[in-house]
């Protein structure tokens, strides 16, 4: 099989996942994706016939990454069809039976299509250079929305950071690597006699993770919202937690603090 060689590839893997915050599998992924992007565009530059490369028409394409030889391959999963209209996608039944003499229409195979040219080498390092970060905080937000979807509707401690416009940017902690998280609280989730100072603390309401790959923080968070109160009472009532009492409703008003009713239960 070919090998586009990169030495020292497992050093880069460890030093990216400690710069980064990151675990290996997450960095490894994120290589992958800038190297076949790197592949893509050789390709792209092999050809005149550029409208040919739809949007999708690299998916069956995949990098393999080789820590031990340091080096990179090409794999293509290719369908066994009896005549073929595209190299690319497909590979004759009479090819694969000649060293698998198993294979029937309509299976799949996995290709080394590593392109032996040095100029392919050279080009998916510089493309690699200029996709890796892009591809690196995209598993980061992919993290991120992976932990935060689970507790959704949760407290959590937050410390403020900064302030864009009228809204504060919080940290709260991570479990994946990156010690902490940034989140938005947005100015209509803030509360008027908060005193929302750079490091100061506050218990925050994980209200929304917002998919996709939008600018800025993908977490929203609220210091207004019902649950966060509800939470906050349960803690200080030990009536509530063992309930004694139920709170059945929560109402806030602009300035005054927070009400709780509810009926006894015993």
């Amino acid at each position: 099989m070919s090998l586009v060689s990169l030495p020292g590839l497992a050093n880069m893997i460890e030093e990216i996942s400690q710069r980064h915050n990151l675990p290996k599998p997450a960095v490894q992924e994120a290589l992958r994706e800038a190297l076949l992007k790197g592949y893509e565009r050789y390709r792209r530059s092999q050809t005149l016939e550029r409208q040919q490369f739809h949007e999708d028409y690299f998916d069956n394409f995949e990098v393999e990454l080789d820590t031990e030889e340091e080096g990179f391959r090409i794999l293509s999963t290719k369908k066994i069809v009896e005549e073929v209209d595209n190299t690319d996608h497909h590979i004759s039944l009479q090819e694969v039976q000649e060293v698998a003499s198993e294979a029937q229409l309509g299976d799949e195979v996995v290709l080394d299509v590593t392109p032996n040219q040095k100029d392919f080498g050279r080009m998916a390092a510089i493309q690699t250079k200029q996709v890796l970060l892009q591809k690196l905080r995209d598993q980061q937000r992919k993290l991120i929305q992976e932990e935060f979807n689970e507790i959704e509707g949760t407290v959590l401690n937050a410390r403020v950071l900064r302030f864009e416009r009228q809204d504060a940017i919080v940290s709260v902690q991570s479990t994946f690597g990156q010690p902490e998280v940034e989140a938005v609280l947005p100015k209509r989730e803030q509360l008027p006699n908060d005193n929302y100072r750079a490091n100061s603390t506050f218990k925050v309401l994980l209200k929304k993770v917002r998919e996709g790959s939008h600018r800025g923080p993908q977490l929203i968070v609220s210091r207004s919202a019902a649950g966060l109160v509800v939470d906050l009472f349960t803690v200080e009532v030990p009536e509530i937690e063992e309930e004694i009492v139920r709170i059945v409703a929560v109402s806030r008003e602009a300035n005054p603090p927070s009400r709780h009713v509810g009926p006894r239960t015993k």
